[in-house]
């Protein structure tokens, strides 16, 4: 049997694991382990807690670069104008968020949840209110579909952060005594 490398873990199976499963193993990690839960949002939003949160920070860096890059390929200005802000914004609060998969931790997930409704309806409504609807089609539906998926995905997501920022609240990192 030949001697294990450092640094490399073995797999239950036997042999090594893959590297990219452990590393990307919190995309879809809902237990303890995967930071504290949000508080719930008022009228008890989310709706239910299914979407891990490494996987609705993925989906807001897709959704954010999707829609600036359908607004840059756009050649109506007021669409261009709209995709890039929309998208752009969404990957810049997402890299701002106190989440495991951003750069800054300085956003309470608390608020980027509210975000991501807020962006959501902005992106439903960007293409009628900015009046290019029907100038840019394709740019309108992107912008349609990728604000109904944020607002899906946000409904059914597992918001938690990572340092325990909360809004409106201090730090929390103790939730209190467990079984007393």
């Amino acid at each position: 049997m030949a001697d294990s490398i450092p640094g490399e873990h073995s797999h239950p199976r036997g042999g090594a694991s893959h590297p990219v499963q452990g590393a990307l193993r919190h995309l879809w990690d809902r237990s303890a382990a995967a930071g504290i839960p949000a508080h719930p949002l008022p009228g008890e939003l989310p709706l239910r807690r299914w979407v891990p949160q490494g996987t609705h920070s993925l989906v807001d860096y897709a959704v954010g670069l999707g829609v600036a890059g359908a607004g840059c390929l756009s050649s109506e200005p007021s669409a261009r104008r709209a995709g890039v802000a929309l998208g752009l914004g969404l990957a810049g609060l997402s890299l701002l968020t106190d989440t495991r998969l951003s750069l800054s931790r300085l956003v309470p997930i608390e608020l980027h949840a509210l975000a991501d409704y807020g962006w959501g309806l902005a992106a439903l409504a960007a293409p009628f209110v900015g009046g290019y609807a029907r100038r840019a089609p394709g740019v309108a539906a992107v912008q349609v579909v990728a604000g109904a998926a944020l607002l899906v995905a946000s409904l059914l997501t597992d918001y938690r952060c990572t340092s325990g920022m909360h809004l409106g609240r201090e730090r929390m990192t103790d939730l209190g005594p467990v079984g007393a």
